[in-house]
């Protein structure tokens, strides 16, 4: 899913910059405010997490490639602000050490998989696992399913901007100047490698690891008391 260098025209990937340039500065300020101190630790071990596991990814035609992210289990376990800067401090890292996504496509590659993508999956997680205890599956369900779309709310994203690209940077004759394939290419060719592949991966693991940290430690999940072992009415 990561967007190289000259595949996003300046309009897309300056827009992309002046859209997350608000959401790191609030995710600062309140990660400021309430991150603690043994906090900091997981935190970095999130980003660790989301850089590794978004390496393993594979070439998807048009450009870019296919991967698990982890943007909502780190949601899930320090809230989506705490992700939003997690994940984008890996993609960060990825583009500027490794040339894994374009340098000028960091803010694109941030709002899609730092942004878009933990406050979807969270959105769907707290939809699912509502008042539910700590111990509750509706957790790791919850989880499970917030990654699956969140995945794709973002894959969905990034083929939108590859479909913009022809119609707003083109050439006198028509020809594409970045990427050269239309919506009606772009987004399906995303959205279904994603939504029959990558996103069962992303539910796989997103899953598993909230299932197993609700036996080992419930209290390492964002906003569950530890003592929180029956179900809140409604």
């Amino acid at each position: 899913m990561h967007i190289p260098d000259g595949y996003l025209g300046p309009q897309t990937y300056t827009a992309s910059f002046a859209a997350v340039a608000p959401f790191w500065y609030v995710a600062s300020k309140k990660l400021n405010k309430t991150l603690r101190a043994k906090n900091v630790p997981m935190l970095a071990l999130s980003a660790a997490f989301s850089f590794v596991i978004m390496m393993f990814n594979l070439p998807i035609p048009g450009g870019t490639t296919g991967h698990a992210v982890g943007a909502v289990l780190v949601a899930v376990l320090l809230g989506p602000w705490a992700a939003c800067i997690a994940v984008s401090i890996a993609l960060i890292v990825q583009a500027v050490v490794f040339g894994d996504g374009g340098i000028t496509c960091i803010g694109a590659n941030c709002l899609n998989m730092a942004v878009i993508m933990p406050f979807v999956g969270y959105g769907v997680y707290k939809l699912v696992a509502g008042r539910s205890s700590g111990k509750s599956p509706r957790r790791w369900i919850g989880a499970a399913l917030g990654g699956y779309f969140g995945l794709n709310a973002a894959a969905v994203a990034a083929g939108f901007m590859f479909g913009l690209q022809p119609m707003i940077a083109h050439d006198a004759a028509g020809g594409a100047l970045y990427a050269p394939y239309p919506l009606s290419v772009a987004v399906p060719v995303m959205a279904f490698e994603h939504l029959l592949l990558f996103g069962f991966v992303e539910a796989i693991v997103t899953g598993l690891v909230v299932a197993y940290l609700q036996k080992a430690d419930i209290s390492l999940l964002f906003g569950v008391k530890p003592d929180a072992d029956v179900e809140s009415a409604g």
